[in-house]
């Protein structure tokens, strides 16, 4: 065969760049978004995993066969999963129990093991899936604590990869760039090399209502986190990959309606993708009503619908937790009108 890549880790990148129709009709500037999904492990956090990992094999600091530990939302857990699948490490990972359920299966089914901590305490507080992460880094053997919040390769990962990779789709025809903020990393590390070659860009970070980091970058004061549902976006501390020099302004959207808008980028646009999205693509239509002049935004989404099939997508799930379902009947009565009248019982 002449032409084929030699393993997973080869495709990951160069994900497309579609325009939104249907959701930003009513505003006056253009919304573009980078299908981040697409990747081979479902989200952009496969950048992410795999520079890291590669980044401590080059430089010794885990020898062969050795544990890559990290404190993840889930997607970072893939990326570094898939990367030990192929080169023969072993992976532990430790999680905030709010994470869904397809997103811990999807890490033990890759053979890492898996271990979740209370959501609901503080980030110091010993049983936080941030302090257990860097207990286990001092006391498991061979093992590296990769710590994307704040390893400077995550950073790296999206300056030297991410952001020349849209420069090069776009040739820099664009006002705005934004993305859902958690790490940091893929805001300001794409923002900062964008911001490099295109000096008029701005770039525009969106975070949840419960999370410091909106408040932090307009006032320069930290203030108390609250409780929230979206998963991989907002903190209750500062990572250091957070750049807040890069950064030009915030939108902060809250749970019930990014998840109403992530539905609806199934429904009218036929994007499958997770909650971190609604609020990525939520956030930016609320910049372009507020904006004075028509911009080209472009806007990350970060990770796949399916896994969340059992959280946004899931009717009974929405209600049991108070959100408001959209829905359209009209057809469904329509349907069992048809049945009903033809005399099929189902």
């Amino acid at each position: 065969m002449k032409k084929f890549d030699k393993n997973i880790l080869d495709i990951i990148g160069n994900t497309p760049i579609i325009k939104i129709n249907k959701l930003a009709n009513h505003v006056e500037s253009d919304i573009y978004v980078k299908l981040e999904f697409m990747n081979p492990g479902g989200s952009v956090k496969d950048r992410l995993g795999y520079y890291m990992c590669k980044k401590a094999v080059e430089r010794g600091d885990i020898k062969p066969g050795g544990i890559f530990l990290e404190g993840t939302s889930g997607n970072t857990g893939v990326g570094i999963a898939m990367f030990c699948a192929i080169h023969g490490y072993k992976a532990v990972f430790v999680m905030a129990d709010k994470q869904s359920k397809e997103k811990q299966d999807a890490l033990r089914a890759y053979g890492a093991e898996v271990i979740t901590c209370p959501t609901n305490v503080e980030p110091e507080d010993p049983r936080s899936y941030y302090s257990v992460a860097a207990l286990l880094g001092e006391k498991l053997p061979n093992c590296i604590h990769l710590n994307q919040y704040a390893n400077p390769d995550n950073f790296e990962t999206h300056y030297t990869w991410t952001g020349p990779e849209i420069f090069d789709q776009t040739e820099g025809d664009f006002d705005v760039y934004m993305a859902s903020v958690g790490t940091g990393g893929t805001l300001t590390g794409a923002g900062k090399f964008l911001k490099e070659k295109m000096p008029h860009l701005k770039v525009v970070g969106v975070d949840c209502k419960g999370s410091i980091l909106a408040h932090y970058h307009k006032t320069g004061e930290m203030t108390q986190a609250h409780s929230y549902v979206l998963e991989g976006i907002g903190e209750d501390f500062l990572p250091d990959n957070v750049k807040f020099d890069v950064i030009d302004d915030f939108v902060v959207v809250e749970d019930e309606e990014s998840f109403q808008m992530t539905r609806k980028m199934l429904t009218e646009e036929a994007i499958y993708s997770g909650g971190s999205c609604g609020s990525a693509l939520l956030g930016a239509i609320r910049y372009a009503e507020r904006s004075k002049k028509k911009e080209r935004i472009l806007v990350i989404l970060p990770d796949s619908g399916n896994r969340y099939s059992s959280k946004i997508f899931n009717d009974d799930w929405m209600k049991k937790n108070n959100y408001n379902v959209l829905e359209n009947n009209q057809l469904k009565d329509t349907v069992l009108q048809v049945l009903n009248d033809s005399g099929v019982k189902l």
